[in-house]
């Protein structure tokens, strides 16, 4: 789960391969679609603007604020468990089951 950088959305991952927007009283926004198998972490970008997901599929998947996918990353041999943005929001880091 994240919090947008404003703190009135958070975002959070589910078992169900979805990424879940929301607002602060609890009111779905929005449901992102993608990945094949469960999230296990999201992450917004610094200017909240973009949102990355990290899967059991081994991909990360890249995500603006209209729910559009972006792009995705595949370098990972197993599940990524952990994604986050470095804080000028121009790069992403991960960890993976993979080592």
């Amino acid at each position: 789960m994240s919090f947008s950088p404003d703190g009135q959305t958070i975002i959070s991952a589910g078992d169900d391969g979805a990424v879940k927007w929301w607002n602060r009283q609890g009111q779905e926004l929005q449901t992102l679609i993608g990945h094949n198998a469960s999230v296990l972490s999201v992450s917004f970008s610094p200017d909240g603007q973009t949102i990355a997901s990290a899967s059991e599929d081994g991909t990360i998947k890249i995500w603006d604020t209209s729910g559009r996918l972006l792009t995705t990353l595949e370098g990972h041999s197993a599940s990524v468990l952990s994604v986050s943005f470095s804080p000028d929001g121009q790069t992403i880091i991960s960890a993976g089951s993979d080592k």
